[in-house]
């Protein structure tokens, strides 16, 4: 089997990573920042860490592929289903995912079935460290019964959800607005605490009123997650603000969840010693010069 990875950036590499060298067939990947010469050395030594062979052109990938894994970022998933389509072979199952409104899975299936393709649409359900190929994933749409047999081989973790495209996409969508959401408080409250000088009187109170809101530990956790990967949060929140939209239903909540994940990505703060597993101060002393500036 012939599989490739349309982008391949944290969660391409992780399943990769996680087969090791029992991978389920011959690997290859394209991501369009092998077109910058400022980006493509990244890319070309991720693949060649993994022994993935890296190629130059969508053309080239996508020559007698027999599965693709769609692992762009949100904003560009059907951009890339739109590319792909004219490409593909008769039957090559195209499995997306990226973290979308079912409203563009559809559009994106649309594209690839009219191709000849067969599309999966698949949520990744947690992040993909540490469980690499092993992190939770949903997968719905007409192929998707027909395809759990050789995805679990090779293996993933999976569950068919049943319906049509966009049923697996909206769970996890649905889901996001909550823990992306709880995201974007905490580092509202963080910050508002730090700033104010009151955060040793309003972590406990919160603590105490809510067992499971603990900002000493939840703070540091959250803003490392941001920083790094606020960018592609944000796009996907912007999805969830689609996904309500198109439900007929106010967006509020996400679109700002869209704003608090680009605001700390886009800050360029470095991640504070410690990592998530710091102290939130160190964080909020890095951050709040930066987006006070904003």
């Amino acid at each position: 089997m012939k599989i490739t990875f349309i982008g391949f950036g944290e969660a391409g590499s992780a399943l990769v990573t996680g087969w090791g060298a029992a991978r389920p067939g011959a690997i290859s990947a394209y991501d369009i920042k092998l077109e910058d010469p400022a980006t493509a050395g990244e890319i070309r030594s991720r693949c060649a860490g993994l022994d993935v062979a890296c190629v130059e052109t969508l053309e080239e990938a996508l020559e007698g592929a027999d599965m693709v894994f769609c692992t762009v970022t949100a904003d560009q998933a059907v951009s890339a289903a739109t590319a792909a389509a004219p490409l593909l072979g008769q039957g090559t199952t195209w499995l997306d995912l990226n973290s979308c409104a079912p409203s563009s899975k559809q559009v994106s299936a649309k594209r690839i079935e009219d191709a000849g393709g067969r599309y999966v649409d698949v949520a990744v359900m947690a992040p993909v460290h540490p469980k690499l190929n092993m992190v939770p994933l949903l997968i719905s749409g007409p192929h998707a019964a027909e395809v759990a047999p050789v995805l679990e081989a090779m293996p993933l973790k999976l569950r068919v959800v049943e319906g049509e495209v966009g049923a697996a996409s909206s769970i996890k969508m649905v889901r996001s607005i909550m823990v992306k959401g709880l995201e974007a408080l905490t580092a509202e409250c963080t910050l508002a605490a730090h700033a104010a000088g009151v955060a040793e009187e309003v972590f406990p109170s919160l603590r105490d009123g809510s067992p499971g809101i603990d900002l000493y530990q939840r703070a540091p956790y959250n803003f490392e997650r941001s920083m790094v990967h606020g960018i592609r949060r944000s796009h996907e929140m912007e999805e969830v603000a689609k996904m309500l939209t198109d439900l007929g239903l106010p967006n509020g909540m996400a679109a700002a969840t869209v704003d608090w994940q680009r605001r700390i990505a886009e800050a360029g703060a470095p991640v504070p010693e410690g990592g998530e597993d710091g102290d939130y101060r160190d964080f909020a002393e890095v951050l709040l010069p930066r987006i006070r500036k904003g």
